[in-house]
């Protein structure tokens, strides 16, 4: 469900925050849906008020979702995984983790992060509200209820605890691939010790929780003709592609649990030592092999990062044919695995999808082998 390409809106804690094109249309939409539609209902103010406060909603509601993706985000960072960035679309935000939870608890922690964030917005907003007016008020402007004003400060308020409201019970919905299917999963995962099983249970549930809301959502257009009965059917047509993937991967993953990327690897692949010059680097190696990077090790063979080819021509072209590979490696790229490593964390992994192949290293950090994205479509074959 990632978007293809994004806009970077922020850097929040050293997290990038990026938005497709579809998310100008949802803002610029929800904006004019609560101008001329539901704040309309509970403000006697005037129209530059009421599109006043339907701006800050919209805004409002947009960064509700990133707080809840910031709590993703952040825990998965406190518990290892490296984070790529945040992404808003059509119908709502994604963290973009560049690796699987490896356990139960891991699973768990980053599942609950979101809910949790969003919750205590929606205690916050109710809190507020309370303050600014009796309880019952807060409830009316919350719900829209007929016939009920009340003030612009309250009436935002109640906006955002109603949205927040809404989406916590959304993602708690034991469902994948929802934030409530994965707390699910990391309760199968811990209390069976089979995540392919968790995976796969879920799954089925994310697909059920599809097809209701898929009924729902035809239902509401038969009955209103309602353009949000046909958002509703494509939410749920998304969402039962998502599940409907967690189930093939659960069934995938049982049949090759027992192969390791040890058993699929090169154990004898070209490398580039560190000290080779850059020309040595693109006459021996590049232009020989017509690849378009190698890694590249110490004399004791442990893995120090990669070399691309544009880097090396580029460093070339600006004069520096001399310098060794170890001064232009990209250290950060994610291509590091563990030999022992299970074919299946292979699956996801962000190194494989950008560059096509894998690193395999032992508990020192030798490298041992590479595993490519052609040896492990061979490895599926036969489970597929």
């Amino acid at each position: 469900m990632r978007p293809r390409s994004n806009f970077q809106l922020a850097r929040i804690f050293g997290i990038r925050v990026g938005a497709s094109g579809s998310w100008f249309f949802v803002l610029f939409f929800l904006i004019y849906w609560l101008g001329h539609e539901y704040f309309p209902n509970i403000l006697s103010a005037s129209q530059t008020t009421t599109y006043l406060v339907a701006v800050a909603a919209a805004l409002g509601y947009f960064a509700s979702l990133i707080l809840h993706e910031l709590g993703h985000a952040l825990v998965a960072r406190r518990v290892g995984i490296p984070i790529a960035g945040i992404d808003l679309w059509f119908f709502g935000g994604l963290s973009q983790m560049r690796r699987e939870p490896q356990t139960a608890g891991e699973e768990f922690k980053v599942a609950a992060a979101g809910p949790a964030v969003t919750f205590a917005l929606l205690a916050l907003c109710v809190g507020v509200g309370a303050l600014m007016a009796s309880g019952e008020h807060i409830t009316d402007v919350a719900l829209s209820k007929r016939g009920f004003t009340t003030t612009p400060g309250l009436a935002l308020v109640g906006w955002l605890a109603f949205v927040n409201g809404v989406l916590f019970i959304f993602n708690i919905v034991p469902a994948f691939p929802l934030d409530g299917g994965r707390i699910a999963r990391a309760v199968i995962w811990w209390r069976t010790g089979d995540r392919n099983r968790a995976t796969h249970l879920t799954g089925r549930s994310g697909q059920a929780f599809a097809l209701a809301l898929a009924l729902l959502g035809l239902w509401n257009f038969a009955s209103t003709g309602s353009v949000l009965g046909l958002f509703t059917l494509l939410l749920a047509f998304i969402l039962y592609q998502a599940a409907g993937g967690a189930v093939l991967q659960g069934a995938l993953g049982r049949r090759i649990q027992n192969v390791t990327v040890a058993d699929i690897m090169d154990r004898e692949p070209v490398t580039i030592g560190a000290d080779v010059t850059l020309l040595d680097a693109q006459e021996q190696f590049f232009l020989r092999y017509r690849w378009p990077w190698f890694a590249v090790v110490d004399p004791a063979r442990h893995f120090l990062g990669v070399v691309r080819v544009q880097r090396v021509e580029s460093e070339i072209a600006a004069g520096r044919p001399a310098l060794p590979v170890v001064d232009v490696l990209e250290e950060d790229m994610p291509v590091r695995i563990k030999e022992e490593a299970p074919l299946e964390s292979l699956l996801g992994s962000e190194g494989l999808g950008r560059l096509g192949a894998m690193v395999a290293v032992d508990s020192d950090g030798v490298l041992q082998g590479v595993v490519t994205l052609a040896q492990v479509r061979q490895a599926l074959q036969p489970a597929t």
